[in-house]
């Protein structure tokens, strides 16, 4: 039976490519004793590897047969085991002229683009039409309808790879390379049915391979099937060692399946000193930081940047972890060593904006917002964080009228009448305060800034009960909010009530803390979600 499947090492290839089973070395034609037996000795002379007689021996009976299409073939297999790619497509393309039909010297043209991906852009869509070359005159040709079916794959045609399976024979159709390839195939179309069916028939044949489980990832990351991934990778283990690629596959489908402990585990296994990468690093961190593990993640990441000190992303990625554990001087240091590298990137100037905001200035955060927004100036949460931090550096001139653009979008509304009701409040414009407050709490009941806000309102109101009733909503859902913590000392201390001791000692505690580590801002604008680092 016809093995579709060759190995990839260029050197096997081409010893390969002179076997009986991938098509005659030379058309089907009435030549003499002689140049047969010639052939017949270039083909063993390749395949004991003299490569050097061989070339020799063509040369010689070239000046016999100048236009022998079965010598262009030779030739070829010759300069194709010795790595000269050009001149090999150059005899292999000859031979085809002057055999348009030379089934033999096609498929190896075929496998001669397929084994040169990396070093020429054109060579899948070449091979692609070498092969269906072949169909055009010979549609059952298996080795044709597999390898296009294999590329069409690869190109997410996936019904068109599906129609190549259907020309091979049923016996052909049975095996893992087929299996390999159906399952992947319907995976991309979205038919979870038959890739359940195709999978499982695929888990059932002996002679499932690692190329086969690499073939069927295609369509299955696609597809999203994690679980099937899993499924097939766990499977293969059993039989045989994972590579460091199928490792890696595994570890990415894990994390997928929301089973991170798993993905790690694979994610580490899958590194060796010598596939080591600031990519397979930044895997790792993102899982740990999916885990919570902050301090692992930071370690990986520190890693990454010792090998790519000027990688932006790496320093951009590395400051979001330290905001998650609240390491804001830490998180400030890496964002400006972003921007120092790529300062006219938006997310790192939102970022290096939001981790300045908690320094004594917050007019310092102002720049990088102004920055984020001519960088992005349809984005509402760029004007609505330029207007945070304006609030919180007391320039209520300049922050309302970018709140007021905030405002007309859903999105950051919420926030921006929050922010115009706080300033109304410091402007002593009461109603407008009143107002804006309710607006705020109207789309959001449990927002606790708003709420806070809302006491001193009644507090300047000197409406006491409705004050207190306010200050309470907000401190039951976050009793250590520090406004709201403020405006009930405040009060207790209006109203003479017994209460105003402890809540003073009380207040004095949260004034410590908040001078270690504030996360007041983090309520107002999140730092942006890390894009391709």
């Amino acid at each position: 039976m016809m093995r579709f499947r060759w190995p990839i090492p260029a050197v096997t290839l081409c010893i390969s490519l002179c076997a009986a089973h991938f098509g005659p070395a030379y058309p089907k034609q009435d030549y003499s004793t002689e140049r047969d037996q010639k052939i017949l000795q270039i083909q063993q002379l390749i395949q004991d590897h003299d490569l050097a007689e061989a070339s020799r021996k063509i040369l010689e009976a070239a000046k016999q047969y100048p236009a022998d299409a079965g010598l262009d073939n030779l030739r070829g297999i010759v300069e194709a085991q010795q790595g000269n790619y050009a001149a090999a497509e150059k005899s292999f393309s000859r031979a085809l002229k002057r055999e348009p039909k030379f089934t033999g010297a096609s498929l190896n043209l075929g496998r001669l683009y397929q084994e040169n991906f990396a070093g020429d852009a054109q060579a899948r869509r070449k091979a692609l039409g070498v092969y269906l070359g072949v169909l055009a005159y010979d549609p059952k040709n298996a080795e044709a309808n597999y390898q296009s079916a294999a590329l069409l794959l690869e190109q997410g045609k996936y019904q068109d790879s599906l129609d190549r399976v259907s020309r091979l024979s049923e016996e052909s159709q049975t095996g893992a390379q087929v299996l390999s390839i159906v399952c992947a195939d319907y995976a991309g179309l979205g038919d979870r049915k038959q890739t359940d069916a195709a999978a499982a028939r695929l888990l059932a044949d002996a002679n499932f391979s690692e190329a086969d489980a690499q073939q069927a990832l295609l369509g299955l990351r696609t597809g999203k099937r994690d679980d099937l991934v899993v499924t097939l990778l766990e499977s293969l283990e059993k039989r045989q060692a994972l590579s460091p690629e199928l490792l890696r596959a595994l570890g990415l489908a894990y994390e997928g399946a929301d089973r991170l402990v798993e993905a790690r585990a694979a994610l580490e296994r899958s590194i060796t000193p010598e596939s080591l990468t600031v990519g397979s690093l930044l895997e790792l961190a993102r899982v740990a930081r999916k885990q919570k593990d902050y301090q692992g993640a930071l370690g990986y990441l520190a890693h990454a940047r010792d090998l790519e000190p000027k990688n932006a992303g790496i320093h951009y990625y590395f400051g979001l972890v330290c905001m998650d554990l609240s390491l804001v001087a830490e998180a400030r240091n890496s964002f400006e060593k972003a921007v120092q590298i790529e300062p006219e990137n938006p997310n790192y100037n939102y970022a290096m904006g939001v981790s300045t905001t908690f320094r004594h200035d917050p007019g310092e955060a102002v720049p990088y917002f102004e920055k984020y927004l001519r960088l992005r100036p349809q984005d509402p949460r760029g004007k609505l964080a330029l207007g945070a931090a304006l609030f919180r550096a007391k320039d209520y001139e300049a922050a309302v009228p970018r709140l007021e653009e905030a405002a007309k979008t859903a999105e950051t509304a919420t926030a921006a009448h929050y922010y115009l009701g706080a300033i109304a409040l410091q402007e002593r414009r009461l109603e407008e305060a009143h107002n804006e407050l309710e607006l705020a709490l109207k789309s959001k009941p449990d927002y606790v800034d708003a709420l806070a806000e809302l006491g001193q309102y009644y507090l300047m109101q000197k409406d006491y009960a409705q004050a207190e009733k306010q200050i309470r909503r907000a401190l039951e859902l976050d009793p250590e909010h520090y406004t709201a913590n403020f405006y009930l000392l405040t009060l207790y201390t209006r109203t003479r009530d017994a209460r105003q001791e402890a809540q003073a000692k009380h207040f004095e505690e949260l004034k410590k803390l908040l001078a270690e580590k504030t996360q007041e801002i983090l309520r107002i604008v999140e730092v942006r979600p890390l894009e391709n680092p």
